[in-house]
């Protein structure tokens, strides 16, 4: 039986990893929130790990807020930065694979074409900033590492989706910036990826995002559409908007490592969002 620590168990992909491993019968899975396991603390982190011993560890645990990072600097960093620097030392401690979830915040988004995993980084925010110094900890100090890049996140927790439709049931028109481009991704396609890799010998680097993009006026409509409401999606631009932290205005990842290593494919993006709205609408 191989144990796998999930930390940040409670979030939505940490939700859809349980859902991806439920009936495997080989896998037991540990699951961790911030109660169970502060990973920002080296101690903790070192003897919880060798106590389970666990076959591999999946970090998706963070401090997403990205406008609060801009505030909470030295918190954003003991959790995105320091937090997977201390599971890379326990996973190499006990000879555990690490999988770690990181963000197309690490990139400046004045691209022309989507991102690759070769080209360089550039984060504009505290948030992409610190998801970048925790891919580097993470290559320093696991002997054993997958890093996924995803983007436009949505499941079963707090996310776009859900918002628009919350908004919806009040609002007969609803404004979102169009000059912000990504790809939409399920929580369910990710956790596919997640295991998929942790199966395999094929550690390194990787984006992992569903394929095809749109800006996020764009999402907001499909979003509509697949839920039956006439609620109009308003155009504006991020100046509009005002947001704290600056936001990649070209966040399209190319899923090339995937491509070229034989590995794990995502769905489409309009393919991935009806099964979710399929199943958080009924119908």
């Amino acid at each position: 039986m191989n144990r796998i620590i999930v930390t940040g168990a409670n979030g939505q992909l940490g939700r859809a990893v349980n859902i991806a491993y439920a009936g495997r019968e080989d896998v037991e899975l540990v699951n961790t929130d911030v109660a169970e396991l502060d990973i920002t603390d080296i101690a903790s982190v070192l003897k919880f790990v060798r106590d389970v011993r666990p076959y591999a560890i999946i970090n998706c645990a963070a401090h997403t807020n990205v406008d609060a990072c801009e505030t909470q600097v030295d918190l954003a960093y003991r959790i995105n930065a320091i937090g997977p620097r201390n599971l890379a030392i326990a996973a190499s401690d006990c000879h555990a694979r690490l999988m770690h979830i990181s963000t197309d915040y690490v990139f400046d988004g004045h691209g022309t074409r989507p991102y690759i995993e070769f080209d360089a980084p550039g984060p504009q925010s505290v948030y992409g900033a610190t998801k970048l110094a925790g891919e580097e900890m993470v290559r320093q100090f696991a002997e054993r590492f997958y890093i996924i890049r995803t983007a436009w996140l949505y499941g079963d927790g707090k996310n776009f989706v859900r918002t628009m439709l919350r908004l919806a049931q009040d609002h007969k028109e609803i404004t979102v910036v169009n000059d912000q481009v990504g790809s939409p991704t399920s929580s369910d396609e990710l956790a596919g990826c997640v295991v998929s890799l942790l199966d395999s010998e094929n550690y390194g680097l990787f984006h992992g995002t569903c394929e095809g993009d749109c800006s996020w006026a764009d999402f907001a409509a499909e979003i509509m559409r697949l839920a039956g409401s006439d609620t109009r999606i308003v155009p504006i631009t991020s100046e509009e908007y005002g947001a704290p932290a600056n936001r990649p205005h070209y966040s399209i990842l190319d899923n090339y490592m995937l491509r070229l290593t034989g590995g794990y494919e995502f769905a489409e993006w309009h393919d991935a969002i009806e099964r979710y709205m399929r199943a958080e609408i009924g119908g």
